[in-house]
């Protein structure tokens, strides 16, 4: 070590950006964001298994002894489960992601309070 005291607000860098002055804080704006894309793609999932039906209607009927399209069926259901996965992951991927930035907040104010204190006791003045 070289002896030199940094404190937190001098990592925290120049000010630009979400970071400001002697203030370290995070931005909910990010988790925020992430978990509406996530929703929105689990949206966008929800009419497939709609989609998919009415893109077969009548693609079996007429066609008994040709095995590779009896097994579309199978295929078709094997695809609609993954898209019902994919789509119940979607929203409670969003969830976490609301979840983190609820956490990251309530952890902000933890920190904050923590040092009122010790501001109080050195009234803004370095020692």
């Amino acid at each position: 070590m070289s002896g030199v005291r940094q404190r937190l607000s001098d990592l925290a860098g120049s000010g630009s950006g979400p970071v400001g002055g002697d203030q370290l804080r995070h931005s909910d704006g990010v988790w925020l964001r992430a978990a509406g894309g996530a929703e929105g793609m689990g949206v966008h999932l929800g009419p497939v298994r709609t989609e998919l039906a009415t893109a077969h209607e009548g693609l079996l009927a007429g066609t008994v002894g040709l095995s590779a399209l009896a097994e579309l069926g199978s295929v078709r259901e094997s695809w609609e489960r993954r898209f019902e996965t994919a789509r119940h992951e979607c929203g409670s991927l969003a969830g976490n992601l609301r979840a983190v930035a609820r956490a990251q907040g309530e952890t902000n104010e933890t920190v904050q309070s923590s040092f009122a204190p010790v501001a109080r006791r050195t009234r803004g003045v370095e020692r």
